[in-house]
């Protein structure tokens, strides 16, 4: 109706009464509140892992490794889906030369321990025990300890299939290419044969499936 006229009953609505407005009051409130519940059950599988089965607004990928430490990328997804232990090699190379190790080489040098975080830019972290060799005993073999130091992976593509890990980091007792994880074999997913694990370094930079450690000149 234009300004100045009356609308007739039909034109502003049904009337109502004082119960059936408060009748549809309560059921606007109720339906906001279970949709508020729904959206808590299928968002809060990124915080608590027995609810990620139904959460599909996860932000984390479902637990599938020792201690329920959560995977960022897949072994499938990296197109990494076989390792041999008997071919595997990882090289190092350094100021005095290059060396390839194997997996049986590693296992038989000093094992060391750490207890870190994985921390996903996906918003997740967890921790648990990581057991392999320190990064600054594998790069003296090569002399190149007080180095950065380029890591890469066996990953055939990827933003984060390189990266670096800074002298500091390289020389820190917790800076481990790690072998085990909660005291079990690493799982493929996890970086199997070996991946690194550092303090104070975003998941995304903790490299998996090593094939090749370099001191930065």
């Amino acid at each position: 109706a234009r300004r100045g006229e009356r609308m007739t009953p039909g034109e502003r609505g049904p009337d109502l009464t004082p119960a059936q407005i408060a009748g549809d009051r309560r059921w606007f409130i109720r339906g906001a509140l279970g949709a508020s519940a729904v959206t808590a059950v299928l968002t809060l599988g990124s915080a608590v892992p027995w609810l990620e089965p139904i959460s599909i607004l996860r932000s984390r990928r479902p637990s599938r490794s020792p201690n329920g430490i959560p995977i960022n990328r897949t072994a499938v997804a990296a197109k990494v889906t076989e390792v041999a232990e008997s071919d595997w090699r990882i090289t190092l190379t350094g100021p005095s030369g290059a060396r390839d190790v194997g997996l049986a080489d590693l296992l038989a040098m000093p094992q060391s321990s750490a207890v870190l975080p994985i921390a996903c830019v996906e918003g997740w972290s967890a921790t648990t025990s990581w057991t392999g060799v320190r990064i600054r005993d594998l790069m003296a073999v090569v002399g190149g300890h007080d180095h950065d130091v380029d890591v890469e992976s066996a990953e055939r593509s990827g933003s984060y299939r390189t990266s670096t890990l800074p002298a500091v980091h390289a020389a820190h007792p917790d800076t481990i290419l790690a072998l085990r994880i909660g005291g079990a074999r690493l799982p493929l997913d996890h970086g199997y044969p070996a991946r690194i694990i550092a303090p104070n370094r975003p998941g995304v930079l903790q490299t998996k499936w090593v094939r090749r450690l370099a001191a930065v000149s």
